[in-house]
C-alpha cells in the first residue's frame, strides 16, 4: 500500500491523505480546503494535487472546512464515488458547504469588480452554491462505532474523537494480498474534558496511524479556569470601558461553546445586563444541528440541562440572521458582546466589526482558538498594529485579548492519553500531520518517550510505502 500526502502536511489546513491499495484501490481521507492569505493569494487550492476521477471512495473525518471545504471541487472535477462521514457531520455538511461556496462566489464577485475596472480577465469561484448542493449527494452517513464494508477488501470504522459535533477517528481494515491492515487516521484530536460533546474514546488497535499534531508542543490551561477568565475580559470591555467585546469564533464549536459558557454565567447572576449578539446565519444553523445530536452530549452537558433546558439560549442573547439586523449592530453604542464568524478573521461578517471596532481603545478583540498565522486573526495574535480589510487599512487600538482553553484540539498530553489505547510495539509506522513543523518534531520526541517508534513527519507531496 502507498500513503501519500497532499495537504496539511508540516502545517495545519487543506487535509488530503491518499491511500493507493496493491489492487488498485484509491481512499481519500479528507478534502479540505487550505487557508490563509497565500493559499488564496497562490491559487493553492485549484491544484488538488491528484486526479479526482481516480479516486474511489472519500472519507471524511469532520466538517471543518479545512477538512472538508475541497469536496465540492472534488467532485466538480470528476470524482463519483461516496464519500463516508459521520450521521451528524452529514448534517453539518449540509449547512457549511454552501455556506463555503456562498463565501467562494462572494469572494470572485469582489475580486472581478475591481479586475473588470481594469479589463482584466474575470475569476472564477472555485465552487457554486449548485455544486456544492450536487456534490452533497455523494455523501453517505454511517453510525459511529459499527464496522461498514465498503467493498470486499474494505472496512470502516468511526469512533468518537471529540473535538467537534460528528467528528470520528477513521479505522480501516484493508485486506491486501491476504494480509490485513490496520489503520487508524485520527483527524483532529478532540479535548478530554470537552463541556458539549462527549470525549474521546479508544480506538481499535492499528499496525499504521496519522495522527494530527496541532498543538505538539503545547499544553492547555484548565478549562475550569476559562468561564473566569471570560467574564474577567466581559467585565474590563463592557462594564469598566463601556466599550464592545467582539469575539471571533467558528460557526460550528467555539460559538456553542462560548454561548454555553455565557448561558453558565447568566444562570449563576454573573453575566452583567448586556445585550449578547450570535452574528452568523451559519452559527444558528449549527447550533440547531447539535441540538438535535443530543446523543453527542457530554455527561456534564445532560446534568446541566437538567435545570436548563436550553443551554444555548438566555434572556437578552439574539441570534442575528439578516444582513439588515447586522448592519444595525454597527450602529450600537452601549456595551454587548459580538460573536461572529469567521474564527481566523479571513472571511464574513466578523470583518465588518472589526472594521467598525478596531480602532477604538474602549473595545476588545477577543480571540478563542487556533488561527493559522498568516490569516488575520493570526497577524493580530501576534502583534500586528495595522490591518487591511475590504482594501483599506486600520490602526489596532482596540485591545487583543486571548483565552486559549477553549480550543478544540488536544493539547501533547491529552493526544498521548488518547494514543494510551494502542500498544506501541504493534505500530509499525506513525504519521503525523495537522502542525508546524517545529511542533511536530517535538511532539515526535514526546512520542518516542512513551514508546511509539518509527515516527515519520511527511511532507507536502511525499510519499511512504507500507
Amino acid at each position: 500500500m502507498r500513503i501519500l500526502f497532499k495537504g496539511a502536511a508540516q502545517t495545519v489546513t487543506g487535509s488530503k491523505h491518499i491511500l493507493i491499495t496493491r489492487n488498485g484501490k484509491t481512499i481519500l481521507l479528507d478534502c479540505g480546503l487550505f487557508q490563509g492569505r497565500e493559499a488564496i493569494n497562490s491559487n493553492h487550492n485549484q491544484n488538488l494535487g491528484f486526479e479526482p476521477t481516480e479516486i474511489d471512495y472519500c472519507i471524511l473525518s469532520h466538517a471543518h472546512i479545512d477538512h472538508s471545504g475541497a469536496i465540492p471541487y472534488l467532485v466538480k472535477k470528476g470524482f463519483k464515488g461516496k464519500v463516508f462521514c459521520t450521521e451528524a457531520t452529514l448534517d453539518l455538511c449540509e449547512i457549511m458547504l454552501v455556506d463555503s461556496a456562498h463565501i467562494q462566489e462572494s469572494d470572485a464577485e469582489y475580486r472581478n469588480k475591481k479586475r473588470r475596472l481594469d479589463d482584466n480577465e474575470l475569476v472564477q469561484p472555485l465552487y457554486t452554491i449548485e455544486e456544492a448542493k450536487i456534490a452533497l449527494t455523494h455523501f453517505k452517513s454511517i453510525p459511529y462505532e459499527k464496522w461498514v464494508k465498503i467493498d470486499d477488501e474494505i472496512e470502516l470504522c468511526f469512533t468518537v474523537i471529540g473535538h467537534i459535533l460528528g467528528a470520528g477517528a477513521i479505522n480501516l481494515r484493508i485486506k491486501e494480498e491476504g494480509k490485513l491492515i490496520k489503520l487508524c487516521y485520527t483527524g483532529d484530536i478532540g479535548r478530554q474534558n470537552h463541556r458539549i460533546i462527549k470525549n474521546p474514546k479508544p480506538f481499535p488497535q492499528a499496525d499504521y496511524i496519522i495522527a494530527e499534531s496541532t498543538y505538539g508542543n503545547r499544553l492547555h490551561e484548565n478549562l475550569e479556569n476559562s468561564e473566569g477568565k471570560l467574564l474577567q475580559v466581559i467585565n474590563e470591555t463592557c462594564v469598566l470601558k463601556k466599550g464592545k467585546l467582539i469575539i471571533p469564533a467558528f460557526s460550528l464549536g467555539r460559538t456553542q461553546e462560548i454561548v454555553y459558557a455565557l448561558d453558565r454565567l447568566e444562570a449563576a447572576g454573573k453575566l452583567p445586563k448586556i445585550n449578547v449578539y450570535v452574528d452568523s446565519p451559519l452559527s444558528t444553523n449549527a447550533t440547531q444541528i447539535l441540538k438535535n445530536h443530543p446523543e453527542c452530549y457530554h455527561k456534564d452537558l445532560i446534568d446541566y440541562m437538567k435545570s436548563d433546558a436550553d443551554p444555548f439560549g438566555f434572556n437578552r442573547l439574539h441570534y442575528i440572521t439578516e444582513v439588515e439586523e447586522s448592519k444595525l449592530l454597527n450602529a450600537i453604542q452601549e456595551p454587548c458582546i459580538i460573536i461572529s464568524a469567521s474564527g481566523m478573521m479571513e472571511a464574513g461578517r466578523i470583518l465588518h466589526h472589526l472594521a467598525n471596532n478596531i480602532e477604538s481603545k474602549k473595545n476588545t478583540i477577543l480571540i478563542v482558538g487556533y488561527c493559522e498565522p498568516s490569516t488575520m486573526g493570526g497577524r493580530l495574535k501576534n502583534g500586528e498594529t495595522t490591518v487591511r480589510i475590504f482594501g483599506a487599512e486600520y490602526q489596532v487600538k482596540a485591545d487583543i485579548r486571548m483565552i486559549d482553553e477553549y480550543s478544540a484540539h488536544g493539547d501533547y498530553q491529552e493526544m498521548i492519553t488518547y494514543l494510551s489505547c494502542q500498544d506501541p510495539t504493534q505500530i509499525k509506522e506513525f504519521f503525523l500531520v495537522h502542525g508546524s513543523y517545529e511542533a511536530q518534531q517535538e511532539y515526535r520526541e514526546k512520542l518516542l518517550d512513551v514508546g511509539f517508534k518509527n515516527i515519520r513527519i511527511p511532507a507536502q507531496d511525499s510519499e511512504y510505502l507500507i
